[in-house]
């Protein structure tokens, strides 16, 4: 919790500063856009999905005997345009946001592993993990700190 606090902190800090800079942030689906390359990869957006779906429905209307589906098809034209405009988009605006790591001791890994087994379900055994979620975790160095959780907790369980 109070890493999510210090991070909606830092996040408004960023926008107040963001904003002096020329930016307009506002937040959607959870992620911080400016107003400004919103608008236009809407309009990007519109303008490459439409093109490519009336261009295609041109082009196949005199190929395509069946009048419907040649403009089904078109759609499909259509919706690759609107991969390709996203593509597009994510090229030319690049992301506001600002992500920044905090480490934390023992005592805040405890902390997270506490909520995580309080909650319903708790937080499982090791043993009963996938080997590629396993190497996964390995790999990330969390695999140790769930294993020593785990074998701790059984000691309390054990001791009770």
């Amino acid at each position: 919790m109070e890493q999510q606090l210090a991070a909606h902190e830092r996040g408004r800090a960023l926008s107040q500063s963001a904003e002096t800079t020329e930016y307009r942030l506002v937040e959607i689906w959870g992620d911080t856009v400016d107003t400004r390359h919103l608008a236009w990869s809407v309009v990007l957006g519109i303008g490459i999905s439409y093109g490519a779906f009336a261009v295609a429905n041109r082009v196949l209307a005199a190929y395509v005997p069946d009048a419907a589906m040649a403009r089904a098809y078109a759609m499909l034209v259509g919706l690759a345009g609107c991969l390709i405009a996203g593509a597009v988009c994510a090229k030319l605006f690049k992301p506001k946001r600002e992500v920044v790591e905090e480490a934390h001791g023992a005592a805040g890994r405890e902390e997270v592993l506490k909520q995580l087994a309080n909650e319903a379900g708790g937080i499982g055994r090791v043993a009963d993990l996938p080997p590629s979620v396993v190497a996964e975790m390995k790999e990330l160095g969390l695999y140790e700190l769930f294993a020593e959780y785990e074998q701790r907790d059984e000691k309390r369980e054990g001791a009770r």
